[in-house]
């Protein structure tokens, strides 16, 4: 597995890079109500990819279903969020940034599944670990992400001198040390926790990958929002007081899982007509 071609690793690393350094510039300054409606594009994106690149066809039933789970996301994040759906402030280049970041993930998870369909060749039937996967795609993303720091530092009015100051600063906030521990509650403890918890949906989701395709993969991940949404209604320590359900969020819901079951259907197939041979064609046993 570690003698695999470095260069769709790299590749991986690369969109991988691309998508979060777009999505975080664009989610600065978007609403955050904004940010799941747009990351429907990125199914859109996951379809077309497929098509495109993997030569996949979809059933009518398969993309009436993603556009069910599109538009229960839209609902569910819509309906609570009304007052923050406003655009009026932020230009559209920002919105096309934060479109095109979800494109750069849908190309990673596309590339990701052919690096598994591939492997099945390379391997002669067997197939690359997951954690191999996931460890050279994560490499290559932070060696990327740390050449494109000075592109970040300017996109987020950081001055690139100033850098080393924010990553002390950082590094004081994560060990809830200095003077910056009064706005670093729960640390260190709840930013691990956090690492913990993505690092478990990341390797899920590269199995769902794995063994099914990128849409699929992204279909299941997409039920995390109504999941999320419901999450935020609980008692739970350091988020303050439980906010109350979205008036649509039962609607949104039930779309979204109408959605996931009419595209995992599989229409069963026409009986195949049964014909009698005429008694002259049969032949005597022998």
């Amino acid at each position: 597995m570690l003698s695999l071609p470095k260069i769709p690793f790299m590749a991986v690393g690369l969109l991988e890079a691309l998508g979060a350094v777009s999505g975080m510039a664009a989610g600065a300054l978007l609403a955050g109500a904004w940010i799941p409606i747009l990351s429907q594009t990125f199914l859109v994106w996951q379809l077309l990819l497929s098509f495109l690149f993997l030569g996949r066809r979809y059933r009518a039933n398969q993309v009436l279903g993603c556009l069910l789970v599109s538009l229960g996301v839209i609902i569910t994040v819509a309906s609570g969020s009304s007052s923050g759906l406003s655009l009026q402030n932020v230009g559209i280049f920002w919105i096309l940034l934060m479109i095109a970041s979800f494109l750069f993930q849908a190309a990673d998870t596309v590339l990701k599944e052919k690096i598994f369909l591939d492997s099945s060749r390379r391997l002669k039937g067997g197939s690359v670990d997951i954690f191999v996967v996931n460890s050279f795609g994560s490499a290559f993303q932070a060696m990327f992400i740390c050449l494109l720091l000075p592109f970040l530092s300017n996109l987020w009015g950081i001055p690139f001198s100033m850098l080393p100051t924010y990553i002390k600063d950082g590094g004081a906030c994560f060990l809830n040390i200095g003077e910056l521990a009064s706005g670093c509650e729960g640390a260190p403890m709840l930013p691990l926790l956090f690492v913990v918890v993505n690092m478990a949906f990341n390797i899920s989701m590269l199995h769902c990958l794995k063994i099914s395709s990128a849409v699929v993969s992204s279909l299941a991940s997409t039920f995390s929002v109504p999941l999320s949404i419901y999450a935020f209604t609980l008692p739970l320590p350091f988020i303050g007081t439980p906010s109350p359900l979205p008036t649509g969020f039962v609607l949104g819901a039930a779309v979204l899982i109408v959605g996931l079951l009419i595209y995992t259907w599989t229409p069963s197939p026409p009986p195949r007509p049964t014909t009698t041979l005429p008694p002259e064609t049969i032949l005597p046993h022998r």
